[in-house]
């Protein structure tokens, strides 16, 4: 038998100092969720929201603001209204990209349409809007619907560079500061705003939030091609596929020569790809060190994540959120 105890993660730690918030949180996805006039919306919804998401993004407001020291229960609708933005952003971005799978099931827009998963998508931000308001915080409501905009500038500034090789890590990173980033930077400064924290607190986990979430986009782009083991699996180069120009790919392209560059230009910025390429892509990325520096980029903004928290008092949930920067990245083999 074995009698060792599983060190719970981060996430997990949160989840237990956050119990009751949770609960509460996940009651209120699940009434707000319902719609009498069209079934179909908690249906594609549920599918989405039950998946099994670690719900990070909503812990995040719940954390900072029990840790600036909100009492009372407004906090729950918040971060609702965070978890609602995020499905709507997964189900818009699966018709974009034109998914089949998503936290290993069939995705929304597979099982019923793109029609719906567009819909629902906007009936989420809906609502995620009207809980906003129930804050009564116009600085909230300012925070969470200027992220709203980010992100879709985001998204679209990616489909804009999808395949162009030229494409640097200053945009690279304008992308994903604006489709993953902006949404964990709004979470956590939503939170402490609503606990009415002192605004060098607020910046403190503003600048968390931004950096966590730059630094979990980065680790997602590296494990997309199978970590630093590099490994072929299922789920593997599925960005390659797609002509994302993710940061593995920007650095093995700024060392390329002549015939490398050529590779590259026929498989993302064409986008006409033959067997073996995946592998050989691989192999120009270990030639050039390029999946080694995507993960010192990685730890570099965790790192960053860990300072902006050094200025906050101590409290059990600050230590939490400080092992989270070091948990996002630790999925990297």
């Amino acid at each position: 038998m074995n009698t060792q105890t599983r060190v719970k993660t981060p996430v997990q730690n949160l989840q237990d100092i956050l119990t009751d918030d949770m609960e509460a949180v996940n009651g209120l996805i699940r009434e707000r969720m319902a719609s009498e006039q069209a079934p179909r919306i908690p249906e594609v919804t549920a599918h989405l929201v039950e998946a099994g998401g670690k719900r990070i993004r909503p812990l995040l407001t719940l954390a900072t603001a029990r840790m600036s020291g909100f009492e009372g229960t407004l906090h729950q609708n918040l971060a609702a209204a965070v978890e609602f933005i995020h499905t709507a952003t997964l189900l818009h971005d699966d018709v974009v990209d034109e998914s089949s799978k998503r936290r290993g099931r069939p995705t929304a827009n597979l099982l019923w349409d793109n029609k719906s998963s567009v819909l629902v998508g906007d009936y989420l931000f809906a609502r995620a809007f009207r809980m906003m308001v129930d804050t009564g915080s116009i600085r909230v409501l300012e925070i969470l619907s200027n992220a709203s905009a980010v992100i879709a500038e985001g998204e679209v500034l990616q489909l804009t560079v999808a395949g162009d090789i030229s494409t640097g890590e200053e945009t690279y990173l304008n992308v994903i500061r604006g489709k993953t980033a902006a949404l964990f930077s709004a979470a956590t400064e939503a939170g402490a705003v609503l606990a009415g924290a002192p605004e060098e607190h607020v910046d403190a986990v503003r600048g968390y939030g931004d950096a966590l979430g730059i630094s979990f986009q980065i680790t997602d782009d590296l494990l997309d091609y199978g970590g630093l083991t590099a490994e072929l699996g299922k789920n593997v180069g599925d960005d390659f596929r797609e002509g994302k120009m993710s940061m593995p790919v920007i650095k093995a392209i700024a060392g390329a020569d002549e015939t490398e560059r050529e590779f590259w230009q026929r498989t993302i910025g064409k986008n006409r790809q033959v067997d073996g390429d995946l592998e050989h892509a691989l192999k120009l990325m270990a030639k050039h060190g390029a999946l080694e520096s995507t993960r010192a980029a990685a730890l570099d903004h965790a790192a960053r994540a860990r300072e902006y928290l050094s200025i906050l008092p101590e409290h059990p949930i600050r230590d939490e959120l400080h092992a989270l920067a070091d948990f996002v990245v630790e999925r990297i083999v």
